[in-house]
């Protein structure tokens, strides 16, 4: 019997419009029509301006500065669900509240598997995000999860530049297996920063393991918050002797005054995607787009096709 294709939606919360309008011109399809009501205490209530009765219906939206985005993301899938669409994924480019992913202190919250829990009981059939925090994360869902690998965007932009002496940097130890996953592609060494924290995003010290002499040195992670590691540790492995130094993070959060740290910091270039959008624009910031990638993974989804050939850089 062949295969059945169910009309496929695509629908953006106002979170990540502008990237989910990239996303429906990759794909060839247009966005669906969503209205957002706002009463005057604040409150929003969106509803969707066409049918969606026996669609599979993507609704695009990062859950970056949480409350009204998760929010608006949870009422869309609710109404898409009381409207009978078929089957409903949740488009997260950037998963929020996942560094939240353990009780690491007592009496706290583990917000990234709450805001699973949330989700599911929403009516999603399925999520589909980018680089969460923890790869683990995806065990919180009884549902698939189609967790999206950054690296097939920021490898062939880091090949572009030719750097001749390239090592692979991580910002702390537990970014030290992301480090590693990248590092093959480029059959580079690989060094660690390691630092202690007062707080959250207040470093106290850092030291670096491993020698980066006359290196050219890209730094990965996830996420971009203060930047305040990532600008301490650009100092530190400079001062230690590289010849360069760039980070790559798949999320700029980009909170506080990280935008002047890191036009003020020894970083060559920012390089980051359009998870999130930036607030403004600043020279040592580059954006690489994941519209391609989502928008080639949505139509496997919807024509039963694999998932993991969209890794391979």
């Amino acid at each position: 019997m062949p295969l059945q294709f169910n009309p496929v939606k695509l629908f953006a919360g106002t979170g990540t419009r502008e990237l989910a309008l990239k996303i429906a011109e990759h794909y060839g399809k247009p966005l669906g029509v969503v209205t957002l009501n706002r009463f005057s205490d604040g409150e929003f209530q969106p509803s969707y301006d066409e049918t969606v009765r026996g669609c599979d219906t993507f609704i695009i939206q990062s859950t970056n500065q949480p409350s009204d985005n998760i929010m608006e993301l949870l009422l869309m899938i609710d109404a898409a669900k009381r409207a009978s669409a078929h089957y409903i994924t949740a488009v997260v480019p950037y998963y929020g509240l996942a560094r939240q992913d353990r009780k690491d202190k007592p009496r706290v919250a583990i917000g990234a598997k709450l805001v699973a829990n949330l989700l599911k009981s929403a009516g999603i059939h399925r999520i589909m995000t980018m680089d969460l925090h923890a790869a683990q994360i995806q065990g919180f869902f009884d549902i698939p999860v189609d967790h999206l690998d950054g690296s097939v965007i920021f490898v062939p932009y880091i090949k572009s530049l030719g750097l001749e002496n390239l090592t692979i940097a991580s910002p702390d130890m537990g970014g030290s297996y992301r480090a590693r996953t990248f590092a093959k592609f480029f059959n580079a060494e690989v060094v660690i920063c390691d630092k202690r924290r007062k707080r959250a995003n207040e470093i106290e010290s850092m030291s670096i393991i491993g020698d980066v002499t006359d290196m050219d040195i890209v730094l990965i992670d996830d996420i971009c918050d203060t930047a305040g590691t990532l600008a301490k540790a650009a100092a530190l492995i400079m001062e230690k002797g590289a010849r360069s130094v760039r980070a790559v993070c798949t999320h700029p959060v980009l909170s506080g005054k990280a935008y002047e740290t890191i036009e003020n910091s020894m970083l060559t270039e920012l390089i980051v995607t359009d998870t999130i959008p930036l607030k403004r624009p600043s020279d040592k910031i580059r954006v690489l787009s994941t519209a391609p990638l989502f928008a080639k993974a949505i139509a496997n989804v919807n024509e039963h096709g694999s998932i993991s050939g969209l890794f391979e850089v």
